[in-house]
């Protein structure tokens, strides 16, 4: 038995007045976030204590400010100072930037001094109390909760709490995973591997329709009609679908995984650069991140060894005695042949077997295995597998 601290999500049914409320302690929260942006661009490096004083002064002086909860605003302030503080520790990190107004989703975080759970109902600071929607029972008194809002306007609250889970013993080896494109993970088992069905290639059609749509109603200047928001709403809701299932199948997925294997490695892939090439919108339906997160989270709750492998390389080595390839593959190269022990497999069935035989050498990259260590017996049968 162990204990983890987990998010609950549930539904909020807020009528016109919270709902107005809820808004404007975001404006409130997004204007001291764009002011702390403002001191940064001006030089300053300020901490949340820093941070917490220009609020107590701001306060002082402005009505409107005092109008909202203390607590979400402070709190808004320290998820600035977290961000920018990994910023400078973390490389090639962005700085937080200004948060404007149409573009940015409204997002409040209230700690235990700021809301009550009280019959049934969310009860926030200030005397604000949401309907909650509750589909299943919180295992512990929450810590903290977060209220956001989603493209269609639907509101939701996301509640950390403890809960006490029974890790279990997984009975099978390792697995190792591979990112792509045609198949979203390709891993050394078949049976693991998870497809990319193309939720939102099946949905095209509509969704352009929807789309051209709501074009022609958008007006040059001035306020947009309600037929642009409905017509906006229809393609934020045919996004969403689409992006719901992908998720639902990753998270199925990561279980059936995390549940039958002891090593989990995981190809490190960082999927961003594929936004820029013609293979933006296949990348982006497989969701290769979600998919990814899903299975960390889910592997470290569990207590597996997950084991992130640098990708450099695993595409051009050969997963039997790790010879590498003298060129790079090209994408139309489905196949990898090895002209040094003769293995030929798919390309990323390979990849995957050598991204497996790296993590149980206790590596996380290919240069830090030597070519002769695939006759060391810790290899295990997986990382010679033909």
């Amino acid at each position: 038995m162990a204990e983890e601290v987990v998010r609950y999500s549930y539904r909020l049914r807020p009528g016109r007045t919270a709902e107005s409320a809820l808004l404007a302690e975001w404006n409130r929260c997004r204007f001291l976030w764009n002011e702390a942006v403002h001191q940064q661009k001006s030089g300053n490096r300020p901490s949340f204590g820093a941070l917490s004083k220009m609020l107590t002064q701001a306060r002082a002086r402005n009505t409107w400010l005092r109008e909202g909860s203390q607590v979400v605003q402070q709190q808004t302030l320290r998820t600035y100072a977290q961000a920018l503080s990994q910023s400078f520790t973390v490389a090639n990190r962005c700085r937080p930037t200004f948060k404007p107004r149409k573009r940015t989703r409204p997002s409040l975080e209230y700690t235990l001094r700021g809301f009550t759970i009280r019959d049934r109902k969310l009860v926030l600071a200030k005397g604000v109390s949401v309907p909650v929607v509750w589909s299943r029972e919180l295992p512990s008194n929450p810590s903290s909760v977060r209220i956001t809002q989603d493209s269609l306007g639907h509101w939701y609250a996301s509640f950390v709490v403890t809960r006490t889970v029974e890790v279990s013993s997984a009975n099978g080896g390792g697995i190792g995973i591979d990112w792509g494109v045609r198949a979203t993970a390709t891993t050394t088992e078949p049976a693991f591997d998870l497809p990319n069905r193309g939720h939102r290639a099946r949905c095209a059609a509509e969704l352009g329709r929807a789309q051209r749509r709501m074009r022609r109603r958008h007006r040059c200047g001035g306020m947009q009609s309600r037929g642009y928001h409905r017509a906006a709403r229809e393609v934020a809701k045919l996004q969403k679908k689409a992006a719901r299932r992908t998720r639902h199948e990753a998270r199925v997925w990561a279980r059936a995984v995390v549940d039958h294997h002891a090593l989990i490695a995981i190809e490190d892939f960082a999927p961003q650069f594929m936004s820029r090439s013609r293979l933006a919108r296949k990348a982006a339906d497989g969701a290769i991140g979600i998919a990814k997160r899903e299975l960390i989270e889910r592997g470290t709750r569990a207590g597996r060894r997950v084991v992130l492998v640098r990708p450099a390389y695993t595409t051009m080595t050969c997963s039997r005695c790790f010879a590498r390839a003298k060129q790079p593959l090209e994408l139309a190269d489905r196949n990898f042949r090895c002209h040094t022990c003769g293995l030929t497999a798919g390309r990323d069935r390979n990849a995957a077997r050598v991204v497996l035989a790296v993590a149980e050498r206790g590596h996380t990259r290919v240069d830090d295995v030597r070519q002769s260590d695939h006759l060391l017996p810790a290899a295990g049968p997986s990382a010679v597998r033909a």
